[in-house]
């Protein structure tokens, strides 16, 4: 890793390495198939959760270019959000977010993610659902400018090749816990949304030399339009560490059957899952993303998907600051 990773710096912000633990409650109450988790929701800073790992390269390149202002953005309960105002509250600088209205209810844009942004001083504006995102970001970064800031902006998600790196580091991790471990899963399913946590996963497991079939759950869009924008950023990370010829081993899988009718929006299988994971481990997922890709190893595991995968391992990229707008998550 050492001789691919040297030349980028990085800020340390994660408490790492997270948890690898074996699920055996889970693991009874599906039939036996032998679940883990790695515990990103424990990477700590600002209650944890993924983000916190593609920051810590984002946020190194800020400083280096002397950014005053980070801008940023996501849904108003974005995860990425809450992480990326404290990593810039952290490093002395202040945080200004597009917020795109999933929903416009009183208790959605003022709990949760969005009372901690209001925490670390975030400066928010509002778009609505169907508003140009891109441009909405331009403006800001325009505005900010003029006024004699130096801005950087973060991708919505982190997700570009530089923050993808952080999942190059946790793959490494990853590898080092599973041989300390004595497992080698068949199998890893988490949440995919904006792309960069399952780009850096694939790239750093090609790298580490391990055969493990990925499976991203889609928390925003079809399964087809998903593995397009995955298999987008594994060329470019690859590209961006001097290791093109890497694309071509990678493997990109991605379901869309479990997103039901949009980001942020319930379904029953994923409240289920929810529940579930809460019952019998006391671990939390959200609704948003960790919800729905539990879900589908749900699933997975019902309908036979699992048959001969070996261990199963569940990425846990944390959100739990959401369960606090969806209280009827807990009903049933």
């Amino acid at each position: 890793m050492a001789d691919v990773l040297e030349k980028f710096p990085r800020v340390p912000l994660a408490f790492a390495p997270t948890p690898l633990e074996r699920l055996p409650n889970l693991s009874r109450f599906l039939d036996g198939h032998d679940i883990w988790i790695k515990r990103d929701d424990c990477t700590g800073f600002a209650l944890g959760g993924n983000k916190v790992r593609k920051l810590e390269f984002l946020m190194a390149e800020a400083q280096a270019q002397g950014a005053t202002v980070i801008v940023t953005a996501g849904g108003t309960q974005s995860n990425h959000v809450r992480q990326t105002a404290a990593a810039a509250v952290r490093l002395g600088m202040k945080c200004h977010c597009v917020l795109e209205r999933v929903r416009t209810d009183d208790l959605y844009e003022r709990n949760g993610n969005a009372l901690l942004d209001h925490l670390f001083g975030a400066l928010p504006k509002f778009i609505d659902k169907d508003a140009d995102m891109d441009a909405a970001i331009a403006a800001m970064k325009d505005e900010l400018t003029a006024a004699g800031e130096k801005v950087y902006v973060v991708p919505v998600g982190g997700s570009n090749p530089l923050g993808a790196l952080g999942y190059v580091v946790c793959a490494f991790e990853l590898a080092a816990q599973l041989r300390e471990a004595g497992v080698h899963p068949g199998l890893i399913v988490h949440a995919s949304g904006s792309a960069g946590t399952q780009a850096g996963l694939l790239v750093g497991l090609a790298l580490a030399g391990l055969e493990i079939a990925v499976v991203g759950m889609c928390v925003s869009r079809a399964g087809p339009d998903q593995q397009k924008k995955v298999r987008a950023l594994v060329s470019e990370t690859c590209d961006f560490i001097g290791r093109p010829g890497l694309t071509d081993v990678i493997e990109v899988n991605c379901d869309g059957a479990y997103v039901g009718s949009g980001y942020g929006v319930e379904t029953p299988e994923m409240a289920d899952a929810v529940r579930l994971l809460a019952r019998t481990e006391g671990i939390f997922l959200d609704p948003v993303y960790t919800g729905k890709a539990m879900a589908g190893l749900v699933d997975y595991a019902r309908t036979g998907k699992l048959a001969g995968a070996g261990p199963v391992l569940f990425l846990h990229t944390g959100g739990t600051p959401a369960l606090f707008v969806y209280p009827d998550i807990a009903d049933g």
